[in-house]
């Protein structure tokens, strides 16, 4: 059985689920570039699962591509970057608001396209971490399809914290 907690408005959420409007009290992004939807379960500091909802109204579909819309690669790794970041923001140690930076990228492959109507499942666990830095990997996937995956490091500054 799954417990449940109020979440903003009094809707009934899983324990550990997020809404937007607690994701946002999180990241610093906001529309067009807040890429994160829902956040489904956070198990301690270790793993992390978020969820996207692609739709033919997304700004870049404009231009990417007029008449084939395909969601960028670049996004999609930003995707797993703000899932990861918010995993990290919510387990940082320390006093204040934790700032995450993402420093690097490896071992990013695409399996398939990404189009609207797609709802990317995005699941990220750590690999390591000695603070300040982390290292996690990450995978989307489309129903049980795989449709991206890529390592990141981020390093994570917090108030009071050397970093």
């Amino acid at each position: 059985m799954v417990a449940e907690t109020q979440g903003e408005k009094g809707v009934n959420m899983a324990e550990g689920e997020l809404d937007i409007l607690q994701i946002q009290a999180l990241l610093p992004h906001r529309y067009p570039f807040l890429l994160v939807d829902r956040i489904l379960e956070i198990q301690d500091a270790t793993r992390i699962v978020g969820i996207k909802n692609v739709t033919a109204n997304e700004q870049f579909f404009q231009g990417h591509f007029p008449g084939h819309p395909i969601m960028p690669g670049v996004l999609l790794l930003e995707v797993m970057a703000q899932v990861g970041g918010v995993l990290a923001r919510k387990t940082a140690m320390g006093t204040g608001h934790p700032t995450v930076f993402l420093t690097g990228i490896e071992k990013a492959k695409f399996r398939r396209p990404v189009v609207p109507g797609d709802q990317l499942r995005v699941e990220v666990e750590v690999l390591r971490r000695k603070d300040p830095f982390w290292k996690m990997a990450g995978k989307i996937l489309v129903e049980s399809s795989l449709v991206c995956e890529a390592e990141m490091t981020a390093m994570v500054k917090v108030e009071g914290n050397e970093a």
